[in-house]
């Protein structure tokens, strides 16, 4: 009875035709089976408990009865046999329904379906279905609405996928163009039935608060033959043949195949006077610095002999820790005559640090701009004090001056240690190694500061006598620290390091009072939404900060 209550889930009911015998010998077992003893019957064929057969037990022999559950039948013996009627068990993944194969299949990530698709003929067969595709190009590349107005022109979610998304999914993210000392900012997106490459450009010198611009470089796309082409769109007579090659990894470049596109009828003046209104929003005759008229010139006739065919690199914003002072991210900067430049903000232990992602003929795109040292905070006096530069610069000079002795202290130490390890186990070496792995430890620990721990605003003001390209900036500021920045010559000659204020002003804006320069600059975030952009971790983003200063060294 203990069998067929089981299976029947609710104990005897009208429809258990099993009549209880006493003289069953192994009826007091059947309470305490277990479950591998009942797939056990359930997996026995019909046979010993036929029509008038004796039961195995010993049971006295008699009409059949059986309990029906589902397709299995119980006889008197405890034995079970399966019917004619029901749906049979699957056994593999192939006797699965069908629509509870697209179900499954919807959910493998597209780099998976075709390893699918090798199976056999039923799940290439299923593989066809849209649901599957249109459900990729939802969750891997963030397609909606676009599907829809896609599928009502007669383009299938799975030729979008297989022949433009899938082949060039390894170019969608933030890519820096080798431009020499400029660089720039590139970002590779999926727009409606195309794929985009943006370039982002700085707002117009000095409105550095104002959002970034964009211009298309490129754009991939599905011909009415269902083939994808490559178009540049660079210059002004509209899109033309261009080309794509990814060869190495993290890496591609760009060719247009036509650029006679770029010319215009004007020859070069009518194209430079275009580029500096596309450039800096004026005319060369309202640049009346003409230091700056002799930078803008050169960056014109360096940029435009490309032509648009440019090698690419790819890089990532850093992964965001809660510990961080602020999120980190891109930023655009004012850098004097140099105009707009954007940076990458970034955080390494107990140091902030920005990269430069554009940059000029004095220091070039990929350098450390500015290195911040989160653990000596800087305490600002009142306001008539903040406006004497003098002031400032002792506060600020004297703790460079305690930084540069405990370097070469740090330096006499790490000398002295390299000399006892060199004279043998018996010299103090394992105690200068300790110190050393102390030192190291205590550099990879997180910042003093976190964002939930900001103090309340005090008043800010800039020293008389130090230059800033936009004078309207924050009169408060949360927190300031020592920091240095990078300064060099034309052609990036006789590169150091002068130190300076970092002061933050808020979560998106901060500032940097270069000393030596007597000039401010002023950051504002870059507020648009990017995706694919992210480090998978903070080992890979530092490895391509150091790629970054290769490339442009």
């Amino acid at each position: 009875m203990a069998v067929c209550a089981r299976l029947c889930g609710v104990g005897q009911s009208r429809r258990c035709r099993r009549r209880q015998r006493h003289n069953q010998q192994d009826q007091g077992s059947d309470s305490d089976m277990d479950e591998e003893e009942e797939e056990q019957i359930v997996g026995q064929k019909r046979g010993d408990g036929g029509g008038g057969g004796p039961d195995r037990g010993g049971a006295a022999a008699g009409p059949s009865i059986a309990c029906e559950y589902g397709s299995a039948h119980v006889n008197r013996g405890g034995s079970l046999d399966r019917p004619s009627t029901g749906p049979p068990h699957p056994q593999s993944l192939a006797e699965l329904p069908p629509e509870l194969l697209v179900e499954i299949f919807s959910l493998l990530p597209g780099t998976a379906l075709p390893i699918v698709a090798l199976v056999g003929k039923k799940f290439r067969q299923i593989l066809k279905t849209e649901t599957i595709w249109r459900r990729r190009c939802m969750e891997e590349f963030g397609m909606k609405d676009d599907l829809r107005k896609m599928e009502v022109g007669g383009v299938s979610s799975r030729d979008l996928y297989v022949k433009l998304l899938h082949p060039y999914r390894h170019i969608l993210g933030l890519w820096q163009p080798d431009i020499g000392p400029y660089g720039g900012l590139l970002n590779v997106v999926v727009d409606g039935l195309f794929i985009i490459g943006w370039m982002y450009l700085p707002p117009h010198d000095p409105r550095v608060e104002d959002p970034m611009r964009r211009r298309p470089l490129f754009r991939i796309h599905m011909q009415e033959n269902e083939k994808t082409a490559v178009e540049c769109m660079y210059g002004h007579k509209g899109p033309h043949k261009g080309d794509i090659q990814t060869g190495k990894k993290d890496e591609f470049s760009t060719k247009c195949n036509q650029t006679d596109y770029h010319r215009m009828p004007g020859g070069r003046q009518e194209e430079f006077r275009t580029w500096l209104e596309e450039e800096w929003g004026r005319t060369l005759e309202e640049i009346f610095h003409e230091h700056m008229q002799e930078l803008i010139l050169m960056k014109f006739i360096y940029t435009s002999q490309y032509d648009n065919c440019l090698t690419y690199r790819r890089i990532y914003l850093p992964p965001v820790m809660p510990f961080d002072l602020l999120d980190p991210g891109l930023f655009k900067g004012t850098y004097g005559s140099h105009g707009l430049e954007i940076v990458m903000f970034s955080f390494h232990g107990t140091s902030a640090r920005a990269t430069k992602l554009t940059g000029d003929p004095n220091v070039p795109a990929g350098q450390l701009t500015l290195d911040v040292d989160l653990s000596r905070p800087v305490v600002l006096p009142d306001l008539e004090h903040q406006r004497n530069i003098e002031d400032l610069s002792r506060l600020v000079l004297g703790i460079h001056a305690e930084v540069q002795r405990e370097e070469q202290q740090q330096a006499k130490d790490t000398s002295a240690t390299a000399r006892g390890v060199a004279e043998g186990p018996c010299g103090d070496a394992s105690v200068g190694v300790e110190e050393d792995r102390v030192t190291c430890s205590d550099c990879c620990q997180p910042g003093p500061s976190s964002r939930t721990g900001l103090p309340e605003a005090q008043p800010f003001v800039l020293p008389l006598g130090v230059m800033a390209r936009n004078e309207v900036y924050p009169r408060t500021c949360r927190k300031c620290f020592y920091g240095t920045g990078l300064i060099a010559g034309h052609g990036f000659t006789s590169p150091e390091r002068t130190p300076g204020l970092f002061v933050l002003f808020d979560e998106d804006r901060f500032g940097f009072i270069w000393l030596e320069l007597k000039s401010f600059s002023f950051y504002s975030r870059l507020t648009d939404d990017l995706a694919h952009v992210y480090a998978p971790n903070m080992e890979r983003f530092e490895a391509m900060l150091c790629s970054m200063q290769c490339w442009t060294s």
